[in-house]
């Protein structure tokens, strides 16, 4: 398989001098397996690192594991009866592999769930005062309008019940709360799902401006692959359960496999037919 210049077929960071590991890594997998019902393996010996400072894409089609693997860092797996049965987790240097999602939270760690999961029966401004809850209230409100202020469209609403909010609005709730916590790192599991082009566009922007700003540290889980290489530094692209592809997201834009199979922009006259394509798939989960 082709790839350019800096862009790694199956590379990825892991602690303690492991492959690509890196002293500025703010959450590291280290050959992360994840198994449910004892018996369905999902993440096969999943390594990847996420610099302090920087966007992080995680991409993939459907099935891939993106989601198992967000669950696996912020502690939910044993809510779906899943479990890490091998490797490692570290964030900011601790090993949490077998922590409390509570702590995790405490530690500066926030998940925007696939689906937003707003309150829909309390207002916007509840909502958010909810993502605070493990911080003292002189705190929050100081972050209340920090949020306010990166989302005007909430300020205006906040009296509104979330339940009645648009899809896009209440990305930005959901992103909003999360806020609240003050993380050090910032999870999205899927943030465009169900959203017009346009505000797919907006909500990414409010990402990209939330890091360039504020340096929070962000791992973004997408499947609108084009929408997240725009605002990420670094990508990795996955394949049952396993990272295919890393590199820097202005290379792997650059891949002609990632143009065709996850950007869609392959050449008219090099395009795979069906049977090529599943081929090249069977080829690269062995990389």
């Amino acid at each position: 398989m082709s790839t350019t210049a800096g862009v790694t077929p199956g590379a990825a960071s892991a602690p303690g001098g492991g492959p690509g590991a890196k002293d500025s890594d703010l959450l590291v997998l280290n050959n992360v397996e994840v198994i449910y019902d004892d018996v369905i393996l999902v993440l096969r010996g999943l390594s990847l690192g996420v610099p302090e400072g920087r966007i992080v894409a995680l991409l993939g089609s459907n099935g891939a594991g993106k989601s198992t693997t967000l669950k696996a860092v912020s502690g939910l797996l044993p809510s779906e009866r899943g479990e890490v049965t091998d490797g490692s987790i570290s964030f900011a240097g601790e090993d949490i592999t077998r922590m409390e999602p509570s702590d995790r939270v405490t530690r500066g760690m926030s998940l925007c769930m696939e689906g937003r999961h707003v309150f829909e029966h309390l207002s916007v401004a509840e909502n958010l005062v909810a993502g605070a809850y493990t911080r003292s209230g002189k705190e929050s409100s100081s972050d209340l309008e920090m949020v306010y202020e990166f989302f005007p469209k909430l300020a205006d609403m906040r009296a509104r019940v979330a339940g009645y909010l648009s899809g896009g609005e209440q990305q930005m709730l959901a992103i909003g709360r999360a806020l609240m916590a003050r993380p050090k790192l910032l999870m999205l599991d899927e943030p465009s799902l169900g959203l017009a082009p346009l505000l797919v566009q907006e909500i990414f922007g409010y990402i990209k401006r939330l890091n360039d700003e504020t340096g929070l540290t962000v791992l973004v889980i997408e499947q609108n692959a084009r929408r997240a290489l725009e605002v990420a530094d670094h990508g990795y692209i996955m394949e049952q359960g396993r990272i295919v592809l890393e590199g820097p997201a202005a290379e792997l834009r650059e891949n002609p496999d990632v143009k065709e199979f996850y950007l869609g922009l392959g050449d008219e006259g090099s395009r795979k037919s069906y049977r090529d394509v599943k081929h090249y798939k069977r080829r690269k989960r062995w990389l």
